[in-house]
């Protein structure tokens, strides 16, 4: 074998590895912090995702618990302490990520109500706020309220999983009324698992129209990074990255 044939075989080599590379290095919805809400019981196990997602090409993990006032009353000073014990394990066992902490903000009277009284909210990159909404209900006025109320405070809003929320029907105009006003929209990458599902074909709608600006794990338990790993190699993720304008990463 001559020197320009071996040096076009370890070029083409890296080439496939380099297009398989995660080029989203910061993901900015999950659910990490132990016994807080719905994701990971233990530190252990949140240590092990983590280990998922570093191996997976993430450098940055912004979690974000949920804060609903009936089901999950998380507050800056509990998800504050949660995140510093994540953060000293990490250390302790030489694990070279950045994590950080913001919240998943449910649509209720609690949210409403941070937001009229102009308390301190947990946004991440110091400027979004990511929300969510009942998936089959929501007051379009108290949403437009609120959207204008976040914006006000000179935060940007960014609406977990739209794919999610059948009160919207799946007509694109409705979500572009809703970008038009504002807001940003974060579709969950285990979404496009499966099919089957509603979501799936829900999440291929706002990619093909070219409205997703964050892509996020919304990662709970260990099964959720299995289902990532195998859509980041699917064409639906390239999908994703070479039809929008994906934020992660600013």
């Amino acid at each position: 074998m001559d020197m320009d044939t071996a040096m076009n075989i370890k070029n083409s080599f890296f080439s496939f590895f380099k297009q398989k590379a995660n080029p989203i290095t910061v993901d900015i919805h999950s659910h990490l912090l132990p016994n807080i809400d719905d994701g990971v019981r233990t530190i252990e196990e949140s240590i092990e995702i983590i280990k998922k997602f570093q191996i997976l090409g993430y450098t940055k993990l912004i979690t974000t618990p949920h804060i609903m006032l009936d089901t999950y009353p998380n507050n800056r000073e509990i998800i504050t302490e949660k995140l510093h014990q994540i953060q000293i394990e990490l250390k302790k066992q030489n694990i070279d990520i950045v994590i950080e902490a913001s919240a998943e903000y449910y649509l209720d009277e609690h949210f409403f109500n941070l937001i009229e009284n102009e308390e301190e909210l947990l946004p991440f990159n110091e400027k979004y706020i990511l929300f969510e909404t009942a998936p089959t209900y929501v007051s379009e006025d108290i949403l437009n309220v609120t959207i204008k109320k976040i914006l006000a405070r000179g935060y940007i809003p960014v609406l977990a999983h739209p794919e999610r929320y059948t009160y919207l029907k799946g007509d694109i105009k409705r979500y572009k009324k809703l970008k038009a006003k504002g807001v940003l929209f974060q579709i969950n990458i285990k979404s496009l698992y499966d099919s089957s599902k509603p979501i799936y074909k829900m999440a291929l709608k706002l990619i093909d129209a070219k409205i997703v600006d964050f892509i996020g794990s919304d990662v709970h338990r260990m099964r959720d990074i299995k289902k990532i790993k195998k859509v980041m190699q699917s064409r639906n993720y390239q999908k994703i990255l070479k039809k929008n304008n994906i934020l992660n990463n600013i």
